[in-house]
This record gives structure tokens, sequence and C-alpha cells, in this order.
């Protein structure tokens, strides 16, 4: 039996831009009220806006996700405006530019708070909610970078990598109760993750601009189109969710070449591989 989406209420973080801001206009458009939490007050007023067009009740939360005490705060503000909840999207997600040596570990902690430990810490906070419901789902925003992880990369794939870990064990608990969960693994969207991503001290800045500029070059999904296909993913309880082809051609390579997809990437794709370290193949 598909998921029901009219009439629920979805939480989604990082709802001021990107995948998170179409998705909630997709769903108010599906007739689903919308809880949406966001640091960026001028972008989270926009996209409110936009999903209030459809008719549906919109509250707006502005907080960021590293301070704990908002996102445990959150559930009880969430129900006092809609009074109960049916969906949380755990969107919200920064990038690092820079390898592990040279990326400091308050930089890779401040990736892990937010990519790892807030979904963590929204779980556990609405779960109590969502066990109430007949029916309720999460949606953990991952990476295809949590399938493989590329060099340049270390802080973000292993956040993502650790969001993928997390989110499967968990459906695997939820198995037989009324929540179910979908992980996603998007490709290359057209997003501004990469271009606010924050750039180790190490780093010329020069030359992390020059990687952004190439590496935006791969992003050829479109918001909208990765918000209908988790959407979708949502309506039909799917476990997993790649999207994009690029995603899907990484994720079998991966599968085929476990322990040397880098190379083989690397060297089908010097561009692939330059855009995402940085280095000219």
């Amino acid at each position: 039996m598909d998921f029901p989406l009219k009439g629920g209420v979805a939480v989604i973080t990082g709802a001021a831009s990107g995948i998170g801001a179409a998705l909630a206009v997709n769903l108010a458009g599906r007739g689903m009220n919308l809880a949406l939490a966001d640091r960026n007050e001028a972008g989270l007023a926009a996209a409110a806006a936009r999903a209030r067009a459809a008719g549906v009740k919109v509250s707006e939360h502005v907080l960021d996700v590293t301070d704990t005490d908002a996102l445990a705060a959150l559930p009880e503000a969430v129900l006092a405006e809609h009074g109960h909840v049916t969906l949380l999207v755990n969107n919200a997600g920064v990038a690092l530019i820079g390898s592990f040596a040279e990326v400091s570990v308050a930089d890779f902690a401040w990736v892990m708070d937010i990519n790892f430990w807030a979904p963590v810490h929204l779980t556990r906070a609405f779960m109590y909610a969502l066990q109430r419901e007949p029916a309720a789902h999460i949606v953990n925003l991952s990476s295809i970078f949590g399938i493989i992880a590329p060099p340049g990369n270390a802080a973000y794939s292993a956040s993502k990598f650790a969001i993928r870990g997390f989110s499967e064990a968990l459906r695997h608990e939820l198995l037989g109760s009324n929540v179910t969960l979908t992980v996603v693994h998007p490709g290359g969207v057209r997003t501004a993750i990469a271009d606010t991503a924050r750039i180790s001290q190490g780093i010329d800045p020069e030359t992390a601009r020059a990687a952004t500029a190439e590496f935006t070059k791969l992003l050829k999904t479109s918001p909208e189109d990765a918000a209908e296909q988790i959407a979708r993913a949502v309506q039909k309880r799917s476990g997993r969710l790649l999207i994009g082809s690029d995603a899907r051609m990484i994720d079998r390579i991966q599968r085929i070449f476990p322990t040397t997809y880098w190379k083989r990437i690397a060297r089908g794709q010097n561009n692939v591989a330059a855009a995402i370290t940085g280095k000219k193949g």
C-alpha cells in the first residue's frame, strides 16, 4: 500500500534552497502540510511562500541544526502548529573542501555535526510523534559519496557513509512497525552545496574555486527532478533511492570493483576526478 501524503505533515530541514525547497513545493502540491526548518531566514520565508501557494499549512522554524537544544525543542514547536507529524526529511547538509591532511579536526567535526549528528538527534526527537501515527516515514539524505569515497572528501564521505549506515540499521530495526525509511543517494544535483562549501585553511582559495567551478559543470539533475523522485520513493516506501544516471552508474562500478573503483572512475573520467579532487588528471 502506498504511503499517504495528502493531509500529512512533513518536517523538512535545509528547506531554504536546493532539494529541500523543491521538495517542500512538491509535497505541498500533493496536499501535505509542512514544517520547514533552516537557518537562512530569508530563504526559508521564500520557500514557505511558494509552498503556501498550494493551499496547505506551512510553518517556518529558523534554527541551526548544530544547536542540539533547538533540535530537541523542534518537535514541540511543530506539534503546537500542526498537531502531528507523518514525515521527517533530514535534508540539511554541508560540504568541506580538503584532504584529510588539510582538514582541521574542528572542520571535520562541523561536517559530522550537520550531516550526521543532526539527523540522528532529529530522528530521536521525532520518533515518538512518528510512532503515534498509523503510518509514518523518514527520509535521510546521504550522497553518492556515501557509496564511493573519492580523495579530497574524507570528512564529507565519512558523514555520508555514517548516515547511510545509520539509516540502513534503523530501517531494519523498524521492520514490522508503522515507520518506514528511505535513504537517498543523489548524484550531481544542481544545488548550491558546492558553491557554499567550507574551504580548509591549507588550500589555496583560487585552486578551491577553480575546482568548485569544474565540479559544478557535472551537476545535471535539477532540484525539482530530485524532489519528484524522492516524493515517489516515499509513496512507494522504497528503502533506497539513487538519483541520477551518474549515481546509478557509479553504484554499479563500486559493486563490481569494490576496492579499485576510484582508479577506474578516475582513468575513464579525468574531468570528474579533477573536479572532485581539485587536481588535474
